[in-house]
């Protein structure tokens, strides 16, 4: 069986298709799995780096705005249509699975007549790529209900460290692994992949402001930003961590980001959660978030009202109320999806055995 994977730009679109991927992969090894990318994309590092086959196709943004780009659009899509035929023929490819992104379009409109599709939506506003494909689509998948028509909800695939996480029972070692004394209250605040200069700011104003010196605090700067406060016995920063099931299962809140990948993973977790979407976008952030929001499981403030006041007077009286973080907690995991990788991967599998 031969499966291609659409996904790339963003490690938004790229880890739910190699956790796929992987998932996949346990379940018969002889499947062969070829990732389809683009030159400019994090697909370059990431895809290799995992073991999988990357072809790179061109890449076909879309403008936002009257350019030149937009007059040759048409040529440009005609061109990296017919290359990504080409290699979906080469390849004997059974489906393709879309996972939204530059990528994703060239494939779907590739495949269309040729051989099926699945989509994969990870946010609750689905992008331009995924609206085109589900229009023609075998199946269609979703993390947020509503986001696409006739898409059944699976959630996001997860890491298998994350989706097997038992948060109680590594505890001690997570805090271990960190320095963190048993007794304390722990916060983990990161802002996705690439850090976020916004939470980075917020929390020394109340590292330097002394509202945090009874709690830990696990900070993930980003791999480009400085630590502006030096590593204590409470504090931890970090440039990246790849162990960040550690950090959920040492940790009692988050503040993070609203990235689709980070809520399923909280959620999977059962972490309760402080989420600042970026202020960019179309606002999927905000919208990731709000389900969770609703539910209980975690608070939600704009950028520009995150502040060290707010934290102070919002985030951490739940630290030091163990009712309410258990009732998030719960709350959160209630929203979960653990077997999203399985049920995925029984739906791709379904359409190829269907065809």
């Amino acid at each position: 069986m031969n499966i291609v994977l659409a996904g790339g730009g963003t490690a938004g679109h790229i880890e739910p298709a190699l956790n796929l991927a992987d998932h996949l992969k346990l379940i018969d090894p002889d499947i062969n799995i070829t990732v389809l990318g683009t030159a400019r994309g994090l697909e370059v590092d990431l895809v290799p780096a995992r073991g999988y086959k990357l072809e790179l196709i061109p890449a076909v943004p879309l403008p936002r705005k009257l350019s030149g780009d937009l007059v040759t659009l048409p040529t440009r899509l005609r061109s990296a249509i017919q290359q990504t035929r080409n290699l979906l023929t080469d390849l004997q490819a059974d489906v393709v699975v879309g996972f939204g992104g530059y990528v994703s379009i060239p494939a779907y409109l590739a495949a269309r007549g040729l051989i099926p599709i699945v989509v994969h939506e990870a946010n609750a506003r689905a992008g331009l790529a995924n609206r085109v494909g589900a229009r023609f689509a075998a199946a269609v998948a979703e993390t947020v209900p509503g986001s696409l028509p006739r898409a059944q909800l699976i959630g996001i695939p997860l890491r298998k460290s994350i989706e097997n996480l038992d948060r109680a029972k590594s505890r001690n070692q997570a805090r271990e692994f960190f320095g963190i004394a048993k007794d304390a209250k722990a916060i983990l605040v990161f802002g996705g992949s690439q850090g976020s200069v916004k939470l980075n700011s917020v929390v020394n104003d109340c590292l330097n402001n002394g509202s945090l010196t009874q709690f830990a605090v696990i900070h993930i700067v980003g791999q480009k930003n400085e630590f502006q406060n030096p590593a204590s016995s409470s504090y931890f920063p970090r440039n990246y961590l790849d162990r960040m099931d550690l950090a959920y299962s040492a940790v009692d809140f988050v503040i993070a980001r609203a990235g689709a990948m980070t809520i399923a993973e909280l959620t999977a977790a059962g972490l309760p959660a402080c989420f600042v979407p970026l202020p960019i976008g179309n606002g999927e952030q905000s919208l990731n978030a709000q389900p969770v929001v609703m539910a209980g499981g975690a608070l939600l403030i704009s950028d520009v009202e995150f502040t060290a006041d707010f934290v102070a007077k919002q985030v951490l009286p739940i630290l030091r109320d163990e009712g309410a973080l258990a009732a998030m907690a719960k709350a959160s995991a209630a929203l979960g999806h653990k077997d999203a990788a399985a049920a995925l991967s029984d739906l791709v599998l379904s359409v190829v055995r269907n065809t």
